[in-house]
């Protein structure tokens, strides 16, 4: 048989060279995440300079870990400060995460507040935020009226810090009305109105804050004992 009756055997097809492996990923410290044993001591001092609430996507972002783990720590954290019964609560509060003061320590923070502290508002401002946040909303001669004296200067004081906004206008009157804000409830930490403590007993002059729940009948009428009350240029 000639070398032509045998078939040649086909060349083997050579094999692909292996695929560079992909270059690691730089880390940066964007992407470097805190070691797990520091993970809650990162999150305490991220939220120890915090000037608000912060919610668990810039928390995640900021030790780097994902967002369900942080929460299971910041939940964890908020646990034990309970449990130890320390001066300070780490809460949820709209829709952030930020350290308060425990309520039972409330007087000691006020007294240190005022005795030599710049107190934040005025007695004034506290009473006025007080009838605007459980009356709300609410036109500002009514809450004249529920104070006995012009509120003008106040709500603009309460509106500039943020604490107070408009709430639209009265379907009769046309008057504006007013509402406390998301930071109103942020500053005393609660997360809703339903969880506002009851003020009047704190604040002088506002025990018979009850007393306006409903408006009076409409018709002439005396003058109360102060007269009537002046706001925004209509006499109330």
């Amino acid at each position: 048989m000639s070398e032509q009756d045998h078939p040649q055997a086909e060349a083997a097809p050579e094999a692909p060279e292996p695929a560079e492996a992909p270059d690691p990923v730089e880390e940066t410290e964007e992407t470097l995440a805190v070691p797990i044993a520091e993970l809650r001591p990162a999150l305490e001092a991220v939220l120890m300079v915090a000037d608000q609430p912060l919610d668990h996507v810039s928390l995640a972002t900021a030790v780097g870990y994902p967002s369900e783990q942080v929460v299971a720590a910041l939940e964890e954290l908020a646990e034990d400060y309970r449990r130890q019964g320390r001066g300070f609560d780490l809460r949820h509060v709209a829709g952030g995460w930020r350290f308060y003061t425990r309520e039972e320590y409330a007087a000691v923070v006020e007294r240190f507040v005022l005795d030599g502290q710049q107190a934040r508002l005025t007695q004034a401002a506290l009473e006025t935020l007080a009838v605007v946040a459980y009356k709300q909303p609410v036109s500002r001669a009514r809450v004249s009226a529920i104070r006995g004296v012009n509120v003008d200067g106040v709500m603009r004081t309460l509106m500039a810090r943020g604490l107070v906004a408009e709430a639209g206008h009265d379907s009769e009157t046309t008057a504006t009305l007013y509402r406390t804000t998301g930071y109103f409830l942020e500053r005393i930490g609660v997360t809703s109105l339903d969880d506002l403590p009851e003020l009047a007993p704190f604040l002088p002059d506002m025990a018979d804050l009850g007393d306006f729940d409903e408006d009076p009948a409409p018709g002439p009428g005396p003058a109360g004992p102060s007269g009537p009350v002046v706001a925004d240029g209509v006499a109330g």
